[in-house]
């Protein structure tokens, strides 16, 4: 038997590919393993350049890869924005799945006090019994 789908399940399958990607590009651009990849692109890119001695293809000041780093940087903005709006989706269906368990878990305590002042009661109800009817084997 299939137990129920959890919110993570359910989000998950509301993802479009285009979703998929964008966190995928934003997980990981959001590396070590990309700032490291990128330093020693960028170290090898620059050392190339400047000891080069037949062919600099970006001289400098690295014109070129400066144009590289701008259009990195404009497709990466919105796409690390898309992922942060899906983030903040699936933080608000964990929030609305949150306040629904509370409200049942609330429900379910106040039923549970209720039986437990009823037993109460009733054992109460029992002792006053017992005791009239000792006082009155007394008499």
């Amino acid at each position: 038997m299939r137990t129920p789908k959890n919110w993570h399940e359910k989000h998950r399958e509301t993802l479009s590919f285009g979703g998929r990607i964008a966190d995928a590009v934003a997980n990981g651009m959001g590396s070590w393993r990309f700032i490291i990849l990128q330093t020693i692109l960028v170290i090898l890119w620059m050392g190339l350049n400047l000891v080069g001695f037949i062919y600099h293809w970006d001289v400098y000041p690295f014109i070129l890869l400066n144009l590289v780093f701008s259009t990195q940087a404009a497709y990466a903005a919105p796409i690390i924005m898309m992922s942060q709006n899906r983030q903040n989706e699936r933080d608000r269906m964990h929030a609305e799945e949150d306040y629904k368990t509370n409200i049942d878990a609330k429900q379910e305590i106040e039923a549970l006090s209720i039986m437990l002042k009823s037993i109460e009661v009733e054992k109460l109800d029992k002792i006053i019994e017992m005791l009239q009817e000792m006082k009155e084997k007394r008499k």
